[in-house]
């Protein structure tokens, strides 16, 4: 009796045995299988994602094809704790030993946002909130000059406050380094006299090559006295930044009395019209050497620079001939 219950025994052990090792070698083969995946499959991992949730997600968009498996795997491989949130790009046909290195690295698809320069920061602000991908609202628009205009990568599910604020941060850097390299003599008084006068080149010109003469014209007129004539400080003396103007400016935007119309005022405005870049900033700071007091566009995309009145007079003249098509 007792060898036949020893013997029962034997053959129930090897059998659960057989199928214990069949188990093991089908979850071994299945993770290490490639994928059933024919193209780069785009996931989410929610934060606060328990394994079973994330998957869950994996085996709803068919990157893994047993997710008791994956589960039994990462846990075994101790990396269970280790898988982080986010959105991954996940090969075609991965297996579920490449997915759970994917996740356990962290190496999540990065966005980016380009802040193009001259933008106010309320067009920046918008920018961010227009972000795919973002979460979290701004609750106050920076002060102009506040934001340096870049490209910024982040991920799924970042803060639009965080990248404002990495956004201002970089402003603060960049404005400190070029400040300290600046030219002696200039008739700046501090970073954000400078910041000010970057704003209105930055919005005077687009060519990067004219931004250092465009910056001497400006800085000549200051060592002099004389106002800084800038169109764009008007149309901000208009809008607040607020909204584009819309239209041309008139003879009479030219005498608006505010505190920003450089037409007005004999000097820099109280602070700047847009958000500028470095190279406006840095062109402000080491200006080209020149004798030009004026400047007026060209017709070809830049600008005809003139040491005097009469020779302005000759630009404008030539400006509006090629303006009005004659």
């Amino acid at each position: 009796m007792r060898r036949a219950i020893l013997s029962t025994f034997l053959v129930v052990f090897l059998a659960v045995g057989l199928v214990l090792a069949g188990l093991a070698y089908y979850g071994y083969e299945t993770f290490k299988a490639p994928g059933l995946t024919e193209e780069e499959t785009v996931v989410v991992i929610p934060r606060g994602s328990s394994l079973e949730d994330i998957a869950e997600v994996l085996t709803e968009n068919g990157v893994i094809s047993d997710p008791m498996v994956f589960g039994v795997a990462a846990r075994l491989s101790e990396k269970a704790r280790r898988l982080k949130a986010g959105e991954y790009a996940i090969p075609p046909a991965a297996s579920m030993e490449a997915v759970l290195g994917i996740l356990e690295s962290g190496q999540t698809i990065a966005r980016s946002l380009t802040v193009p320069e001259g933008l106010t920061s309320l067009e920046i602000v918008r920018l961010i909130r227009e972000a795919p991908a973002l979460v979290g609202d701004i609750a106050e628009v920076p002060p102009q000059g506040a934001l340096l205009p870049e490209t910024y990568h982040y991920s799924f599910g970042g803060d639009r406050a965080e990248l404002l604020q990495r956004m201002s941060q970089a402003m603060e850097r960049t404005l400190g380094e070029l400040w300290e390299e600046r030219q002696e003599g200039l008739p700046l008084k501090s970073p954000q006299e400078a910041l000010a006068l970057a704003s209105i080149v930055e919005k005077e010109t687009g060519i990067a090559d004219e931004r250092p003469l465009v910056a001497s014209v400006f800085i000549n007129r200051l060592r002099r006295g004389m106002p800084l004539q800038s169109d764009p400080t008007v149309i901000f003396a208009l809008t607040e930044g607020e909204a584009p103007l819309g239209r041309a400016l008139t003879r009479q935007d030219w005498r608006v009395e505010h505190p920003y119309n450089t037409y007005v005022i004999p000097a820099l405005p109280p602070g700047p019209i847009a958000n500028p870049g470095r190279a406006a900033i840095a062109a402000v700071l080491r200006p080209a050497e020149s004798d030009y007091l004026y400047f007026v566009a060209a017709g070809d995309g830049g600008h005809a620079f003139a040491k005097t009145l009469r020779q302005h007079n000759r630009n404008v003249r030539a400006w509006r001939r090629i303006r009005d098509g004659n």
